[in-house]
């Protein structure tokens, strides 16, 4: 390739989405600390980056107009004054009062890595330009498959490969020895160019007679480039949310979007042409289960992430299909980054504040069929040789099947395809399928298929107002008159439960049993002991106090505050612990206002669904938690999971220490369904605190010893990873 030097423009571009896509999850990481773990606040960082790289690339667009000579330097003097940023750190800004984390989570990213993340984001439009700038290069645009790869490794190798083996602080240096090596090769690509004459006015000289991009192309470029980037956004909350609430899945849905781009701008793509082939199919099979509000399998989870795969294939592709000449590439790339922003803010910011359940999901859904290329799939017109008008009375007359049999199937939904509700639901995504070819009936076949399987019933909780939305989560508040009890659910995992009779209302439920370990330590507590409640739920622990006691709750969401205070939902607070402060806030920054030595007994029950509060388990987070006990205080953590097994982390911790540590694995029989299995860990400075726990049913299983693993590395904020503690056999649905 002589004098096109392709290989260094190939090498700067990996490199640079490399070290684009490997920031994201280091700076996350670097902010847990004091934003927790929640999937709003990963989905809040997607969009300030979404953001900073509209502006990156409308830099580099701007930066066209310039010879390619003045180019180099102002985009060398760029990546030099972002490089006073270096080593990537988190901005010292003061934390968020409560409620305002949606605001202040774009703001502490801004100020942490926005000018870093911003020259690096240009390089990818910009390498294309200068690329192109010599005759002898060829099409530009397989070299976004490049960008996209490099950042689907960038991203994929954080978990698998620097989160496991580095510390944050090591991390950030060698993030800051790689964007030295980008400068480099930017120097490098400039030098292959720097003689030659190509400016702005003439790159891409043979296309200088395609008149400029229509506004209708470029909206339709925004619409397109808009829909999978909400639909990547919106797959992460309603997995984490009502299907698989497991963190690694907040990074698979981001993969899968930059894999796409691998694929769809590549000519001539076998993979692109099959996946935009049954595209339609996989919308109208996966996305019609997109409005079920109760708790999924993996199967459903990879299903949904499989179907986000093929229709971001098949839309990018689309786009890549509509590709301008390489004289308007910089502006390609800014709508399509414009369109991913757009995407982004409707997902991530306007949807929260407009619905009470992850409604996006399907919305995108249905823009993803109004935009699809829609290839039929069975030709029955042609094969029958129907006529146009025939063949849209047929289709009118199925559209209307379809419409009885949605109906039917939504009246006698139970989440189950079994009779004729399977039968119905076969037969309505077939005459989907059957009506590929016709827009606006194969959009309303989908539509049917979301209502009748759970849609009806999610849209009537929605108006029942049982359900309400936070920046936290999603969360639901239902009746079971059968079994005279009231729930609080957070996406899939269970958070509260009151009985509705009389006589039991203020019996403790679910993970606070008696007999759990939480139950068994607040009934032996002392009558005038201080005890703090890290995570409200619906309030259930607050009928364990006595008289004399002090209490003090704290809870990072105000709605789950307003729930757990309001007598029409739950009553365990109003009637059992009406004066207990409830401080809003992240409990590992309010804790460290607290006097030291105040509490006698710490309880951190602070899960998100079931996302670990990896921030509330390092070594500094216990070290809040050991100041703000008494010299014969008692710390007791909940580590109940489907996902990860935590005992190694606390082994390791009160190892360390020289702390006794013990635990306590209830499983209450409990055919009425009041009750739920547990596993609470008790640590104390002091070995007779430790000794004074005691479980009087001798038929119960006591407390007992920690599993160690002795290789296991201690948590700290400089160094976490989970990969360790994955239960896979619960993941992959393969526990015996």
């Amino acid at each position: 390739m002589g004098t096109a030097r392709r290989w260094i423009f190939v090498a700067t571009i990996l490199v640079g989405s490399f070290l684009l896509f490997l920031v994201q999850p280091m700076v996350a990481r670097m902010v847990l600390p004091k934003l927790g773990g929640a999937p709003a606040v990963w989905n809040s960082a997607m969009l300030v980056y979404q953001a900073l790289l509209l502006g990156g690339y409308a830099y580099a667009h701007w930066l066209g107009r310039f010879s390619l000579k003045r180019q180099a330097l102002v985009h060398g003097g760029l990546l030099l004054v972002a490089a006073a940023w270096l080593p990537i750190g988190i901005a010292s800004i003061g934390a968020p009062a409560s409620g305002q984390e949606a605001l202040w989570v774009p703001l502490l990213l801004l100020a942490s890595i926005g000018p870093v993340f911003f020259a690096v984001s240009a390089q990818a439009p910009l390498m294309q330009r200068w690329f192109a700038a010599d005759s002898a290069a060829g099409d530009p645009y397989y070299l976004y498959a490049a960008s996209n790869l490099g950042s689907f490794a960038g991203l994929i190798s954080y978990p698998l490969l620097v989160e496991p083996n580095f510390l944050l602080a090591q991390q950030a240096w060698g993030w800051t020895f790689g964007y030295g090596l980008l400068f480099l090769l930017v120097a490098g690509a400039a030098a292959a160019r720097w003689h030659s004459q190509n400016g702005p006015a003439s790159l891409g000289t043979n296309d200088a007679a395609q008149p400029a991009p229509s506004l209708r192309r470029k909206l339709h470029w925004l619409a397109i480039a808009a829909v999978p980037s909400g639909l990547m956004l919106s797959t992460t909350t309603h997995l984490t949310t009502d299907i698989v609430a497991m963190p690694l899945l907040w990074v698979l849905p981001l993969g899968l979007y930059l894999l796409s781009y691998v694929f769809a701008f590549t000519e001539n793509s076998v993979i692109k042409s099959v996946l935009t082939t049954v595209a339609p199919a996989a919308l109208l099979l996966i996305g019609g289960l997109s409005m079920i509000n109760s708790g999924g399998s993996m199967t459903v989870a990879l299903a949904s992430l499989a179907l986000l795969f093929i229709l971001s294939v098949s839309l990018h592709g689309y786009l890549y299909h509509l590709r301008p000449a390489p004289q308007h590439l910089t502006l390609f790339y800014l709508i399509m980054s414009a369109g991913g922003v757009l995407g982004g803010l409707f997902a991530a910011l306007v949807a929260p504040i407009l619905f009470d359940w992850v409604y996006e999901h399907p919305i995108l859904m249905v823009a993803a069929a109004l935009l699809l290329p829609l290839p039929v799939l069975i030709p029955w017109q042609q094969m029958l040789g129907v006529s146009a008008r025939n063949a849209g009375r047929v289709v009118t007359v199925l559209l209307g099947c379809v419409a009885a049999m949605a109906f039917h199937v939504a009246g006698e939904w139970n989440g189950v395809f079994e009779g004729d509700i399977g039968l119905f639901v076969g037969l309505m995504f077939l005459i989907g399928v059957l009506c590929i070819g016709w827009r606006w009936v194969y959009v309303l076949v989908l539509l049917a298929l979301m209502l009748a399987m759970g849609g009806v019933s999610n849209i009537g909780q929605s108006l029942s107002g049982d359900r309400v939305r936070s920046y936290f989560g999603v969360y639901s508040v239902t009746d079971d008159v059968a079994a005279d009890q009231r729930r609080l659910a957070h996406g899939t995992t269970l958070h509260g439960l009151q009985r509705m009779g009389a006589a039991e209302r203020l019996e403790p439920t679910t993970y606070y049993g008696r007999t759990s370990g939480v139950g068994l330590v607040l009934q032996q507590a002392s009558p005038t002991a201080s005890i703090a409640i890290v995570g409200l739920g619906a309030g259930t622990l607050a009928c364990y106090r006595q008289p004399s006691q002090t209490w003090t709750f704290f809870e990072i969401d105000p709605v789950m505050m307003q729930i757990a205070r309001d007598p029409a939902r739950f009553t365990f607070l109003s009637d059992c612990a009406p004066d207990a402060p409830v401080v809003l806030g992240d409990a590992r920054l309010m804790l460290e206002q607290v006097p030291a030595k105040t509490f006698d007994i710490l309880v951190i029950d602070a899960f998100s669904s079931d996302a670990i509060p990896l921030h509330l388990l390092t070594k500094e987070a216990i070290d809040i938690y050991a100041r703000a006990l008494k010299d014969d205080g008692l710390l007791l953590l909940h580590i109940s999971n489907r996902f990860f097994d935590l005992e190694p982390v606390l082994a390791a911790d009160a190892a360390a220490r020289g702390w006794p540590v013990a635990m306590r694995v209830d499983e209450p029989d409990d055919d009425a369904g009041y009750l739920t299995g547990s596993s609470w860990v008790a640590m104390a400075p002091s070995a007779n605190r430790l000794a004074m726990l005691t479980y009087d049913d001798p038929t119960g299983t006591p407390w007992q010893g920690l599993e160690k693993t002795p290789a296991f590395r201690r948590w700290t904020d400089d160094y976490a990873s989970t990969l360790p503690i994955l239960m896979w056999q619960n993941i992959l649905g393969t526990k015996p």
